[in-house]
């Protein structure tokens, strides 16, 4: 099957490297005008030399997601340079403090984790859907099996991932009548540098060498670029019957 998102404008958020940054290529290769923010300025800009040098139309922009007026600009710069927000995916993210026990965890992690991934959600929902709502589209949000299936190997990330999927639940029913479909998108075990770090860091905490845990976990782990082929399907017109969770590999 063919799909392609000709004449759609995506935002995504977090496609500096990882599930976003395959989302982002992905979107472009079938078709879409893609605007993606980041706080990673430097893994943006390869993003987007991938996308243009493919022949994709695209625009970068620094976004630190947990404030709320960088990720109200990121949106109105697909309204006003696009005309308006088709497609939206919320895949800013991180993993900070694994293998930590509950009574070792310190607030301000547990805070910074909230921040990012849940609050960074809110805010991406909370103005992208005023655009969105003059002609509906889709909302997809990254979540994971952590937080939704079962547990992590961080006490916040697990939180912030339920919470990411409640807001989903929550919010869907609110702009049905919009006609905007979302979806949790829970991924699996991914090669992503994220996933990577948090191998590396829970490896050091044991005492083991952390290139070696990095190695061996390769073996196990899938490819972004093979969710992102999902979250394209998702985005697509041809997915317009399907509803709620997403889980991948």
């Amino acid at each position: 099957m063919d799909i392609r998102l000709n004449d759609k404008v995506a935002v995504i958020t977090g496609a500096s490297t990882g599930i976003g940054a395959a989302t982002a290529i992905e979107y472009a290769k079938a078709g879409a005008k893609v605007v993606f923010g980041d706080i990673n300025e430097e893994g943006g800009q390869q993003t987007l030399s991938t996308i243009v040098e493919a022949g994709g139309l695209a625009k970068f922009q620094g976004t630190d997601v947990t404030v709320e007026t960088e990720v109200a600009d990121l949106m109105e710069t697909a309204d006003t340079e696009f005309g308006g927000i088709d497609i939206l995916v919320t895949s800013a993210g991180v993993l900070r403090g694994p293998s930590v026990r509950i009574d070792d965890f310190e607030a301000a992690t547990f805070d910074s984790v909230i921040d990012v991934n849940l609050k960074g959600t809110f805010f991406a929902l909370k103005h992208a859907v005023p655009i969105m709502k003059r002609g509906g589209g889709v909302i997809l949000c990254i979540a994971s099996g952590a937080g939704v299936r079962g547990g992590s190997s961080s006490v916040a990330y697990a939180s912030s991932k339920g919470g990411v999927n409640g807001l989903v639940m929550t919010v869907e029913n609110q702009v049905a009548s919009m006609n905007i479909r979302m979806h949790t998108i829970c991924p699996g075990g991914l090669a992503t540098p994220l996933k990577l770090g948090q191998i590396a860091e829970s490896a050091k905490r044991d005492g083991q060498d952390p290139d070696a845990a990095i190695a061996n976990a390769r073996n196990s782990l899938g490819d972004p670029a093979g969710v992102a082929r999902v979250l394209t399907f998702l985005a697509s017109d041809a997915a317009s019957y399907a509803r709620g969770q997403i889980f991948t590999r």
